[in-house]
């Protein structure tokens, strides 16, 4: 049984927030939620549904450049913000890295008011609220993942979700600049009252893929146009599932977001079906069964640790998928599929919204943890 931590047990709630979501989400393909008898996951509830932000619709992912579009959705994500209003000021001060002014993309280079970067941090500003947020170890205002994560930083201290027009007002005092960011916001939002019908047509050619793989789970399978999952913006334990993997991937995913609201623990081993915990290897063990990788038989026999990943599937990382292992300093595994990191280590190795959190999560960190010595394993195929 897995049990959203957060939530009280509610009758389909999450659902139509779900559906929500899933109706404004990039390039939406097909949004699909069943729950039936027999599966792992009895109950899913999405964490305060009704505040969870609408994900970035198909409008703007054709006025914003992918890598930022990214960036907004998580950093919204891991800040409770909404994503279209980070956007739209990443819009408005470089055109989300695009504008030809050099200081927005050229290191050291700033504008008359001495802001620089892709988000216009002026020094002292940039001081209190800079991020080193792709781990690269330096907090760098040009670079876009740096900025944007410490514009969602500003917005949160200067007052956002609570009051939006204070914190962008914080950002910058001019009245037209509000203005100029909501009509944006808006915009950007435009999707969000879009109806199945009129979604559809982009949904065909997956609908039947939704279909059944929503018929083995009782979580959200929302789509998502690319090869990258992403986290739902306000809702770290869903992940959207990307439409242009194989299936085994996109399966992966979805156990992912089976996992998330297990505490941690050795009760998957040796079998990690219906356990009310789970710890790195267990958790490791149980996305690769329910995607139809591991045979459970072979699993339960065998149950696999984090050391017996050292050596198991083929060497390098994997297109889509890829396996980390590690016997020094300690044993560990972890997983990243589509670009998402499943693991259950996070102190000083995840900025997202889960950061506090023990368990098998969804993991932010802009690279591949540093603590251990990894040997890098992928599946046949992926």
């Amino acid at each position: 049984m897995i049990i959203n931590a957060h939530a009280p047990p509610s009758s389909r709630g999450w659902i139509a927030a779900a559906a929500a979501a899933a109706l404004s989400a990039i390039g939406l393909l097909a949004a699909t939620v069943a729950a039936i008898g027999g599966v792992s996951v009895d109950q899913f509830g999405l964490t305060n549904a009704s505040d969870v932000r609408a994900a970035p619709p198909a409008s703007a992912a054709r006025d914003i450049p992918p890598d930022f579009l990214r960036l907004y959705a998580q950093a919204a994500a891991s800040y409770g913000l909404d994503w279209a209003v980070l956007a739209a000021i990443g819009k408005v001060e470089c055109d989300h890295g695009r504008a030809h002014d050099p200081s927005c993309t050229r290191e050291g280079a700033v504008n008359g008011a001495r802001a620089g970067g892709p988000m216009q941090f002026i020094e002292s500003t940039w001081a209190r609220y800079g991020l080193d947020a792709d781990g690269d170890g330096r907090a760098n205002r040009w670079d876009p993942a740096d900025a944007i994560y410490a514009a969602a930083n500003y917005l949160r201290a200067s007052g956002a979700p609570r009051d939006y027009r204070r914190a962008i007002l914080a950002y910058n005092h001019s009245r037209a600049y509000l203005a100029e960011v909501e009509a944006l916001a808006a915009r950007y939002r435009d999707a969000a009252s879009a109806t199945p019908d009129e979604v559809g047509s982009e949904g065909e050619g997956a609908g039947a893929l939704g279909d059944a793989l929503a018929a083995r789970t009782a979580t959200p399978v929302v789509f998502v146009a690319g090869e990258r999952a992403m986290l739902v913006p306000g809702q770290g334990h869903v992940a959207f599932v990307p439409a242009d993997v194989p299936a085994t991937v996109q399966a992966m995913v979805i156990a992912g977001n089976e996992l998330q609201a297990l505490r941690y623990g050795r009760d998957g081993h040796p079998d990690p079906r219906g356990a009310l915990e789970a710890d790195c290897s267990s958790a490791v063990n149980y996305v690769l069964y329910r995607a139809d990788v591991r045979p459970i038989e072979e699993i339960r026999r065998q149950n696999p640790v984090a050391q017996s990943y050292v050596g198991w599937g083929l060497p390098g990382p994997g297109r889509w998928v890829s396996i980390y292992a590690a016997t020094a300093p300690s044993n560990h595994v972890f997983a990243v599929i589509a670009g998402l990191r499943l693991d259950t280590s996070h102190h000083g190795t995840d900025v997202g919204p889960n950061r506090n959190e023990d368990g098998p999560r969804w993991r932010i960190l802009g690279h591949v943890p540093t603590w251990a010595h990894w040997s890098v394993r992928h599946p046949q195929g992926l």
